[in-house]
């Protein structure tokens, strides 16, 4: 299952905390069991055969099943189920869950929600493996065993390059102009929709884009787009919670905004969840109610 999001020996090793030989050993065990391949493997690329998607895919509800119902005993174990683990990417997200939380705790006696800062290579991972209940993602977002709440903000997109990029001396660029930049590349097996958008290979026109180094937090981005070693898409956020000298935000004419939404695993049907939705949407609709010259930073730009 591991192998089959991953897509990459080494990476699953690395989540697995075992040699890639193990790896390896333990694929085509499984497929000698079965009978047939279910990965075609080259020297640059590894994907689901036929047999290892419908494999994978029988297989999903199944494992979540299983972790849902561990995580559940390890709640109860540790005396926490009352406690929503409510996992963010960003601080816009992050000052909208504190709100949430706050509000989520005042309409429910008893129950809690703790608002945890995740990085964007582990956040699905984190949620699947059930350290967290709840995630707040920017689209797309299309997991099968996942489900997706309501638009709870949207933001521009801007792209950050180095002051020193022939770019930074623009007031905004097309999509187009990701030709001229080599687009940094997040760590971590993301499906194909999501890398599309984020970090395409071509722009709308055609014309190709140079992947550049990859990164695992946004930290990290921002150092490598200072020391103009590449560039990336983000949410005009940026400009105003991760402002640096040496990083400029120039926003785009061309792309649609970011919509941040809510996401839970299928499994999770706890009322807890509905509950806190329903705070986020509240507090999300009340920070947007108020003109922007009076807003706190809830939402960041």
């Amino acid at each position: 299952m591991t192998l089959a999001e991953e897509l990459h020996f080494g990476r699953t090793a690395e989540r697995l905390h075992v040699t890639t030989a193990r790896i390896s050993q333990t694929i085509k065990k499984l497929e000698r069991h079965i009978g047939t391949p279910l990965f075609d493997r080259s020297s640059r690329h590894v994907d689901l055969t036929e047999a290892g998607r419908q494999l994978h895919d029988d297989l999903r509800p199944a494992c979540d099943q299983i972790e849902a119902a561990l995580q559940k005993a390890a709640n109860a174990a540790r005396g926490v189920g009352s406690v929503l683990q409510v996992g963010f990417l960003g601080a816009a997200a992050g000052q909208l869950m504190v709100q949430a939380a706050q509000l989520f705790g005042q309409r429910h006696s008893g129950w809690r929600a703790q608002p945890r800062e995740l990085q964007i290579v582990d956040g699905l991972r984190r949620l699947r493996a059930g350290d967290v209940d709840l995630l707040v993602v920017s689209l797309p977002h299309n997991e099968p065993d996942m489900v997706t709440g309501p638009v709870l903000f949207s933001e521009s997109r801007v792209l950050g390059v180095s002051c020193r990029h022939p770019l930074a001396r623009r007031d905004s660029v097309s999509l187009e102009d990701l030709a001229a930049v080599k687009m940094l590349q997040v760590v971590g097996g993301f499906p194909d929709y999501w890398r599309a958008d984020r970090t395409p290979d071509r722009t709308p026109g055609g014309h190709p884009v140079e992947p550049g180094p990859q990164f695992e937090t946004l930290q990290e981005a921002l150092a490598l787009i200072d020391a103009d070693e590449g560039a990336f898409v983000m949410g005009a956020q940026v400009s105003r919670f991760y402002a640096r000298p040496g990083v400029v935000y120039l926003p785009f004419r061309d792309a649609p905004p970011l919509e941040w939404v809510p996401t839970w695993l299928v499994t999770n049907t706890a009322p807890q969840i509905t509950a806190f939705n329903q705070a986020a949407q509240d507090v999300a609709a009340r920070v947007s109610s108020v003109p922007r010259d009076q807003r706190p930073d809830a939402h960041g730009g």
